[in-house]
């Protein structure tokens, strides 16, 4: 029974425990919802504050924002007004301008109408002009105007030719300048000596007793030394004195050497002779090639072909005008070779041109021939370029220069013989040459007096004024030159200088 007791106690307190825990609950659940509400309270009053301060800062913002919109809309309107004034006074402006305008526009109109007036005046003026310049001058106005164009076109031709005169002057003054610097550059680097050689054609002897041993005994000996040598020895009155005349020089040039031998040792027979010659020609031979190898390095042309070296050597005992052709034909390889690299050409070219351009005067007293043609045709046979052949063949003129190594291989061969003491001739061709000037000089019309000077380098002709005028005188002097060339032989250039001069002379009484 006992645990029936416990049992009902246990549920009676179980009962009376949940009872005072609802009212416990109860009791808290009350006092939360009373912290609740006061909360509540208090947080809707912080709200309400707040809205407060929000609305009012917003009335500030608004009201500061109307002021700014305000102060700008009365700065906008303010600019427009000005704009508006403005506008205002240009449109008075342009209104003014345009008054002007008009007015000028107005007045421009009656000038134009005056002006229109005295022009109609005028051109009738004009026309009565020519009638009555028609009727004293009895000529029409074709008639006149062709007399006029008469007086222009002759007005205009002496005008021309003093135009074209200045020109060509100007032209080869600039022309002489720059091919002065380029040449001199040329010869200053250069620095050639100077040669004037003639081979030797007489023969001194110690005494007039060898001549009769050189004749031999009924001319044996001499006939010998001349069929042999191929030279003619001339043995006359001038004492110790012999000379030997061939217009081969090579031949002369053996000869020579045979007979100083001979007078040197004094035994004179046939079979010497014979010796002596054959000797001296083996001498020559190899003068001549040492020559042509000196020659070959000093111009600075390697692998030259056997023949023409042979050939090149036989230009030492050649002269032209007392000038040596082996030196001469050196100077003009250096002179081509220093023009063409001044002038951006082909060195190579112009020295071989150069150095062969006279090969044709080895050859050329025995084939008949000018020696630029002779030489062309050697060197196309011995394999030499065609640029090289052509230097050689235009050099005087007788083929046409294709490159411009040509001409400088014609300009170096003028330099190399024109200088100073490099040429000399002898007074007798002197004479003729100055006598043959004058005479071309005077065979064209108007030539008053003609005048070689400078050793007849130039010819100066004087011309009547009332037949030659300006210019009639430039052309008679390329007239008179081109006759010069196309007649005369003649180392270097000839100057020809026409001079027309008119005076008026009058006395005062």
């Amino acid at each position: 029974m006992n645990w029936i007791y416990h049992l009902i106690f246990l549920i009676i307190g179980l009962g009376v425990g949940g009872v005072v825990g609802y009212l416990a609950r109860q009791q808290r659940y009350q006092q939360d919802m009373g912290n609740l509400e006061a909360m509540r309270k208090r947080l809707l009053e912080e709200a309400e504050k707040q809205a407060r301060d929000i609305v009012l800062s917003g009335k500030d913002e608004a009201l500061k924002q109307r002021q700014e919109v305000e102060g700008e809309l009365d700065r906008r309107s303010e600019k427009l007004r000005h704009e508006e004034e403005r506008l205002q006074q240009r449109r008075d402006q342009l209104d003014s301008r345009q008054e002007q305008i008009d007015r000028r526009e107005q007045n421009i109109n009656k000038r134009q109408s005056t002006i229109d007036k005295r022009w109609n005046d005028l051109e009738k003026l004009e026309s009565k002009r020519r009638e009555e310049l028609q009727r004293v001058a009895n000529l029409t106005t074709e008639e006149a105007r062709e007399i006029i164009l008469e007086q222009v076109a002759e007005e205009t031709r002496q005008d021309m030719a003093r135009v074209i005169r200045e020109e060509e002057l100007r032209a080869k003054e600039e022309a002489d300048r720059r091919a002065r610097k380029i040449i001199t550059t040329a010869i200053q680097r250069l620095a050639s000596e100077q040669v004037a050689e003639l081979t030797t054609t007489t023969l001194e002897i110690p005494s007039d007793e060898l001549k009769g041993r050189i004749i031999g005994r009924g001319g044996r000996n001499i006939r010998v030394f001349e069929q042999k040598a191929g030279v003619d020895v001339i043995v006359d009155d001038t004492p110790e004195m012999i000379t030997v005349s061939s217009f081969n020089p090579i031949r002369r040039e053996v000869a020579a050497r045979a007979m100083h031998q001979l007078v040197a040792d004094g035994r004179i027979h046939p079979a010497r002779i014979e010796k002596v010659l054959e000797k001296a020609e083996q001498q020559v031979d190899e003068v001549m090639k040492e020559r042509a190898e000196h020659a070959v390095y000093e111009a600075e042309v390697p692998h030259l072909h056997p023949e023409l070296m042979k050939l090149l050597g036989r230009l030492h005992f050649r002269t032209s005008y007392g000038q040596n052709q082996l030196a001469h034909a050196i100077e003009v390889a250096k002179l081509a070779s220093l023009l063409a690299s001044e002038l951006g050409a082909n060195s190579e070219v112009a020295r071989i041109g150069g150095l062969l351009h006279d090969i044709g005067k080895a050859v050329d007293f025995e084939v008949e021939g000018t020696h630029a043609t002779l030489g062309a045709e050697l060197a196309r046979r011995y394999g030499v370029s065609p640029a090289v052949i052509n230097c050689i063949e235009s050099h005087h003129h007788e083929a046409e220069a294709q490159s411009i190594e040509a001409v400088i291989v014609e300009a170096a061969d003028a330099i190399s013989g024109a200088r100073p003491g490099a040429r000399r001739e002898s007074l007798e061709h002197y004479i003729k040459r100055i006598r043959t000037l004058e005479e071309i000089a005077h065979s064209f019309k108007g030539v008053e007096e003609s005048y070689a000077i400078q050793a007849g380098r130039e010819i100066r002709l004087i011309v009547r004024p009332g037949e030659v005028d300006d210019l009639d005188a430039t052309r008679l002097s390329r007239d008179v030159a081109r006759k010069i060339e196309e007649s005369m032989e003649y180392p270097g250039q000839i100057k020809v200088t026409v001079i027309r001069e008119t005076r008026a002379v009058e006395y005062a009484k």
